[in-house]
């Protein structure tokens, strides 16, 4: 079965770090780019970023450089999402979403994970 686990979501405060993770199962995971989308209250899915299957980063969104980073670990066919510096507008639900190749439209992927909350704490 085809499968996309994200997890680590949760309550974060401003200027706090978390860990997001993406599990594979189902697909040759290591061909496959990962993209990471976020979706906050109230607004339309955003593109954070794509990792290809080597590992290159290309970001889509300039809010997020310099505070988060993608990794990824093909033997463990699990995908990374570091999150440095939390602000509120971080906080929403954390997609990870597989394709071929890295592409800047959510449409373009082909497989997807149900997502995870991330909250800002007061």
């Amino acid at each position: 079965q085809i499968q996309l686990v994200e997890s680590g979501g949760g309550l974060v405060q401003p200027g706090g770090s978390l860990n997001l993770s993406c599990a594979a199962s189902g697909f040759t995971f290591e061909v496959y780019a990962i993209g990471w989308f976020r979706q906050a209250p109230g607004k339309e899915r955003e593109a954070l970023s794509c990792i290809s299957a080597r590992s290159v980063v290309t970001y889509y969104t300039d809010s997020v450089k310099g505070r988060f980073t993608f990794t990824r670990d093909n033997a463990k066919k699990t995908a990374h999402l570091q999150i440095n510096d939390f602000i509120p507008e971080d906080a929403g639900i954390y997609s990870c979403a597989a394709n071929l190749q890295c592409r800047p439209g959510w449409y373009d992927y082909i497989m997807w994970g149900r997502g995870t909350q991330v909250t800002v704490s007061s």
